[in-house]
């Protein structure tokens, strides 16, 4: 599981040019089943939660995201290797 972490950066302010693709990114994302939730961070910019690809179709999947590729947000991304969860997540652990 990876938690991916959107930092807003150097090109923040072309952020509105930029919002169909992301917002059709997150899309496909869902659509994928590979996002398990997106959202906002308090502090600016987002986080995006993912399970069910390898960590380089993960970091491909980030990179192609038009707030990264044009420099409004920088990526952080941490793997998550599940011990615990809720019911509702035991499909992230791993077998």
């Amino acid at each position: 599981m990876f938690v991916t972490l959107l930092k807003f950066a150097e090109n923040r302010s072309a952020a509105g040019e930029f919002m169909a693709g992301h917002n059709e990114w997150i899309a496909k994302g869902f659509a994928d089943g590979v996002f398990l939730s997106v959202g906002s961070l308090q502090e600016g910019g987002g986080a995006v939660i993912a399970h069910g690809e390898s960590r380089e179709a993960h970091d491909a999947r980030i990179a192609a995201d038009p707030f990264v590729e044009h420099g409004v947000v920088r990526a952080e991304t941490y793997e998550i290797d599940p011990k615990r969860t809720v019911p509702a997540l035991e499909f992230t652990k791993a077998a």
